[in-house]
């Protein structure tokens, strides 16, 4: 009876073509898996220190996966029934060498086949025993540890819901036995919105202790002492009490602390202008003058007397 080729063994197949790697390298690693189960070659593929091994992992898992969706067979029940690495085309690329020679370089590459075929009966009773003698039993695949996971999330869920309508279900129940009156309820309802306020308040007396240190129409700078918006026109400065208009020379050169709307709500958080501002002021000025030459006319009379 002739024997069956490898390629034509039963059995289900994944390939994966022109790898860059030579097929001696990855026929190495397929020397390792080869007869072995699917979770016991994964387990060495794993741990393997070659570079090729990443893509005889990616292979071997699509072949399980092609084995679970196409033919219905779980991975626990799989093995590597054949595995080989056929060569693929070799670039040619050129070195430059001494004198003006020229080496050839060549870059390989090969195809990579791995059969997964499922254990008979009787040899998966005497895997099991086996595995039962030495106190573990057959550990699932990635995939169906990830779909049981799912089912009992999705159990779980469905059970909380179900928990959850009866104990509502039960309590409307009984408060439909137990009301006397709407007294009650208006009372909750009072209590309730009594409740919410408060927390408004408290969450509004918040807002303006972050976003208004000193009242209405402040606000804080940003961490480059920018102004918050448009409507903030007055700079600021907490350690000095000075806050400075557009108009004040020192507008530019000042980093705000806190950003003002108008100087009145300045002045009612305590601030003031600077004295070379205040001095100015346009009420005093021509009063001081008048005053001086005032008092400068009555001097000269007195004198002349």
């Amino acid at each position: 009876m002739p024997a069956v080729k490898t390629n034509e063994r039963p059995g289900t197949r994944a390939q994966v073509k022109h790898v860059r790697s030579s097929a001696s390298k990855a026929r190495e690693v397929l020397n390792l898996i080869r007869n072995k189960s699917f979770q016991e070659a994964s387990d060495l593929l794993m741990f393997s220190e070659r570079r090729i091994s990443d893509t005889v992992q990616k292979c071997l898992n699509s072949a399980a996966a092609n084995a679970e969706n196409n033919d219905g067979i779980s991975s626990e029940e799989l093995y590597v029934t054949a595995c080989y690495a056929d060569e693929g085309p070799t670039m040619k690329r050129w070195r430059p060498r001494a004198r003006g020679r020229a080496t050839r370089i060549l870059k390989r590459t090969c195809h990579i086949t791995i059969i997964l075929a499922r254990y008979t009966p009787e040899e998966l009773e005497e895997i099991r025993n086996r595995a039962e003698l030495k106190g573990a039993s057959l550990a699932p695949s990635a995939a169906e540890a990830r779909r049981r996971r799912v089912e009992k999330s999705k159990e779980a869920a469905s059970d909380t819901q179900d928990e959850e309508m009866q104990d509502l279900a039960e309590e409307l129940q009984e408060n439909d036995e137990e009301q006397d009156s709407s007294e009650e309820i208006e009372e909750i309802n009072e209590i309730a919105g009594e409740v919410q306020d408060d927390a408004e308040e408290q969450e509004s007396s918040e807002e303006d202790d972050g976003s208004s240190p000193y009242g209405a129409g402040s606000a804080t700078a940003e961490d480059d002492g920018s102004q918050p918006s448009e409507e903030y026109q007055i700079k600021g400065k907490v350690s000095s009490k000075i806050y400075h208009p557009p108009e004040s020379p020192f507008f530019s050169r000042t980093k705000a602390d806190v950003w003002f709307t108008t100087s009145e709500v300045a002045e009612k958080a305590g601030f003031s202008l600077p004295a070379s501002m205040q001095g100015n002021n346009e009420d005093d000025q021509p009063f001081s003058k008048n005053e001086n030459e005032e008092t400068g006319e009555d001097n000269e009379t007195e004198e002349s007397e």
